[in-house]
């Protein structure tokens, strides 16, 4: 376990604590042995709760069931922590739009799951000589499928196999609703 030993019984160094009973009931400050001869003759033990309290706090308490509610509470806030990674998304310049919608779906998903995104745009061959502005248009049309409400945290740039940019949610938005699209963004089906 990650957490600092506590000090317990004869450890504790300091003169006078303010005890808290067995049933959770205040004692008042006490000199230490009158705390320790409490907590003897109910055959507990003296747990120093607070060390940096004025003067410091000591629980009158089982040891054993004070390292197991604190075990408790930390996998507890433990199992709460989320932790969020960095998924990656990459289309190529020859990725049709149905595909990109597919991946535009996982991406959003990826949001909603309070996950960063990396949009990769990967170039090879010939596609590295093309016109810079009309690849970063190709990676931004891909960030307005997005139907999730995003940010952006890093924006489209040079990267080594490509351009990339990073998105992540939008704290402010209301999940739900689509991602902010401006007239000139949006995508318009070519007539077959």
């Amino acid at each position: 376990m990650a957490t600092e030993r506590v000090r317990i019984n004869r450890e504790i160094t300091a003169k006078e604590l303010r005890v808290v009973g067995a049933q959770g009931e205040n004692l008042g400050v006490l000199s230490f042995d009158a705390a320790f001869k409490a907590a003897q003759e109910l055959n507990l033990d003296l747990i120093e709760i607070s060390p940096n309290a004025v003067p410091p706090v000591a629980k009158i308490m089982d040891y054993g069931k004070f390292e197991y509610e604190r075990s408790k509470k930390e996998s507890a806030a433990r199992s709460k922590a989320k932790v969020s990674e960095t998924k990656e998304v990459q289309i190529k310049v020859g990725t049709g739009d149905h595909d990109m919608a597919l991946k535009a779906k996982k991406a959003a998903e990826w949001l909603a799951d309070g996950h960063r995104v990396r949009a990769e745009l990967f170039l090879k061959g010939r596609y590295k000589g093309m016109d810079e502005v009309f690849l970063k248009t190709r990676l931004e049309k891909f960030l307005n499928l997005i139907p999730y409400p995003y940010r952006i945290a890093e924006p489209v740039a040079r990267a080594p196999k490509g351009f990339a940019g990073i998105v992540e949610r939008d704290p402010k938005a209301v999940p739900g609703a689509a991602a902010p699209k401006r007239p000139e963004e949006a995508i318009v089906p070519e007539p077959k």
